[in-house]
């Protein structure tokens, strides 16, 4: 990457508020060219398209002040939410070093609208969008509330999110060794109403990753496993920034898992 994604993962906050003056031709041609090479460790093709507000009667009663849209859509197959995740928020951090705010919209958007000018059709989904543009000096006061609802600056504790050999034994920052700064990246990842659901299991040099549940799945699929792509993403280019290398297999360890906790994927370090 031509940026560091890490320091992205760090300065990103979600915008909703945005300043009104559309894209800079300059960045809408940057991210056109960056949607259209998207890509993820999963195989998983998705479709982005960088769409017009006005033209497409696209809007969310959450944003203010948006010219443009970035949507994807895919079909549905195995892992496809993970993918869809991680392509979705590598994207986001590309927007970010292009000094582009996003926020990644599921639920609070003009779907119908959204879906007709992304052409979904048959087994297709699309489950999520993102206004892009430049941040408002200041937030609207819905988005402070919003915020301040789901205290989406906060984050569980390290060694309550992440793992050594078991469930039973946390796992400290200065415990974790080459993984520390990668499993920090994960903890500040974004999700729905800020749930953080990856649970993860450290086990020499594989990272076992596991999704705990606490929403219930939708026609667009489980938007938690979205999550776990974003996190997915987070800590895969923060190994890839810190010169190690891995990569994603399924590798199920068969730990005796907590209630609502599922098994996901794994990472395997190879160098």
């Amino acid at each position: 990457m031509s940026f560091s994604a890490k320091e992205m993962m760090q300065k990103r906050k979600s915008v909703r508020t945005y300043d009104g003056r559309g894209l800079r031709q300059k960045d809408k041609a940057a991210l056109e060219q960056y949607i259209q090479a998207a890509s993820n460790p999963f195989d998983i093709p998705v479709e982005f398209r960088l769409i017009r507000a006005k033209e497409h009667k696209l809007s969310s009663p959450v944003i203010v002040g948006e010219k443009y849209y970035i949507a994807a859509k895919l079909s549905k197959c195995k892992n496809f939410e993970i993918g869809y995740g991680y392509s979705f928020e590598a994207m986001c951090l590309y927007a970010m070093s292009l000094g582009i705010g996003t926020v990644i919209l599921a639920g609070t958007l003009s779907r119908p609208a959204f879906e007709k000018a992304m052409e979904v059709s048959g087994e297709e989904v699309m489950p999520a969008a993102t206004p892009v543009g430049y941040p408002a000096p200041r937030r609207s006061v819905r988005e402070g509330l919003m915020r301040k609802g789901v205290k989406a600056d906060e984050r569980i504790p390290f060694e309550k999110l992440f793992f050594k050999d078991s469930f039973g034994n946390g796992l400290s920052k200065e415990n974790a060794g080459i993984f520390s700064d990668a499993l920090e990246m994960v903890r500040w990842a974004p999700s729905a109403a800020n749930k953080q659901p990856w649970r993860v299991v450290v086990t020499e040099d594989t990272v076992h990753f596991y999704e705990e549940k606490t929403l219930k799945d939708s026609p667009l699929g489980d938007v938690q496993k979205v999550d776990m792509g974003i996190a997915l993403a987070h800590f895969d280019l923060a190994m890839q920034e810190d010169g190690y290398e891995g990569h994603f297999a399924e590798a199920d360890p068969g730990l005796e898992l907590p209630a609502n906790v599922h098994y996901i994927i794994s990472y395997e370090r190879t160098k």
